[in-house]
């Protein structure tokens, strides 16, 4: 099986997600990546609740990143995901890559959250 394929990431994210939980106090922070767009959420997984989201078809958004590099757009998402996790009460979350590599977009997701002031 290849390493990049859908059905691998999917097993590497299950095999994450077994040790890996939000709570009310410290909710996980969710990246999924396609080839186009980046998609973050925090999640309470005890209530089953969305607490945030941000992504880069979200109408507010997608304006200001029409045309800049998908590594900063992923930036810019996370500092958008961290503005409106503080908005609702939260600081300090669980990341969740979802099963894909730590670099690229998603360490630029993660390295805007953290710019924005989340704690992870």
């Amino acid at each position: 099986m290849a390493v990049g394929s859908a059905k691998a990431r999917k097993r590497r994210h299950s095999r994450m997600r077994r040790h890996l939980a939000g709570t009310a106090e410290r909710p996980r922070l969710n990246v999924f990546r396609s080839i186009e767009h980046i998609y973050a959420q925090v999640i309470d997984d005890e209530s089953g609740t969305t607490l945030a989201s941000a992504s880069t078809v979200d109408s507010k958004l997608s304006g200001d990143l029409s045309g800049k590099p998908r590594a900063e757009q992923a930036k810019a998402i996370g500092l958008a995901i961290a503005e409106r996790a503080k908005a609702v009460g939260v600081e300090v979350v669980v990341f969740d890559r979802g099963g894909f590599r730590y670099h690229g977009r998603v360490q630029a997701l993660a390295d805007g959250a953290r710019e924005g002031g989340l704690k992870f």
